[in-house]
């Protein structure tokens, strides 16, 4: 008689992956069981491909054997189904509220994971980390590129500052999933060293708030070989 086989839903990750990082504490909010499998980003591993094609992160497995590829369809597949399926407590909204409250949440998750990816954590990731880690030669930090990002990164800073300064979450009254986007940029700077805490006072409030939840423990415990986070890293009120 064959041995039946027991699926787990698996994520597809990186540990310095921000749109990773964002999906992790989606899982961990919703209290989703699962395990975690790293893949480098940079690597390009067949077997990876075949299975996304489009080559990012992250990926979810699920245990009836569909896979979702990347934050959009992942969050969206989990907003809807965990509306109707909760386990033993209440599900944190992805996105809660009414269609107009449900429209900025997504709008913000477009600015973190597209705008902010694209103009800072995209290019700081690579210069800091995965140019060395890929092992490209003769690879050292573009001056140019740093500072252009480092300036980039104090606008989104202020606008996190400024979102808060008029609302209790990002989108408003409840947490969704644009603090959990903006969370995994934020975390993956923060890993960095890159952002100085004193000059964004409410950004930093909204931090600590959801530096301190359950959720992120797994992320403060995130280390990458060869590069060390700042001393203050898993301190959840630094």
């Amino acid at each position: 008689m064959a041995r039946e086989t027991t699926y787990m839903t698996r994520l597809t990750h990186f540990p310095l992956c921000p749109h990773s990082r964002s999906i992790r504490l989606v899982l961990a909010e919703m209290q989703v069981a699962h395990t975690l499998q790293v893949e480098l980003p940079w690597a390009w591993r067949k077997a990876f491909l075949a299975m996304n094609p489009g080559g990012n992160l992250p990926v979810l497995e699920l245990d009836n054997h569909m896979v979702l590829c990347g934050t959009y369809p992942i969050s969206e597949y989990l907003a809807e189904e965990y509306s109707k399926h909760r386990s033993d407590g209440p599900a944190a909204p992805l996105f809660p509220g009414d269609i107009e409250e449900r429209a900025e949440a997504r709008r913000l998750v477009d600015w973190f994971h597209t705008k902010c990816h694209r103009e800072v954590t995209r290019d700081l990731l690579y210069e800091k980390h995965y140019a060395r880690a890929a092992g490209i030669r003769g690879h050292s930090p573009d001056s140019e590129v740093l500072i252009a990002t480092i300036q980039n990164l104090k606008q989104h800073m202020r606008y996190i500052g400024f979102l808060t300064d008029y609302r209790r979450w990002l989108a408003g009254d409840e947490m969704s999933f644009a603090d959990l986007a903006a969370a995994g940029h934020v975390s993956c700077l923060d890993y960095l060293g890159v952002i100085d805490w004193d000059k964004y006072p409410s950004a930093r409030d909204w931090y600590v708030r959801i530096k301190s939840r359950r959720s992120f423990q797994g992320i403060l415990d995130d280390r990458v070989p060869g590069l060390a986070p700042p001393n203050y890293y898993a301190d959840p009120d630094f």
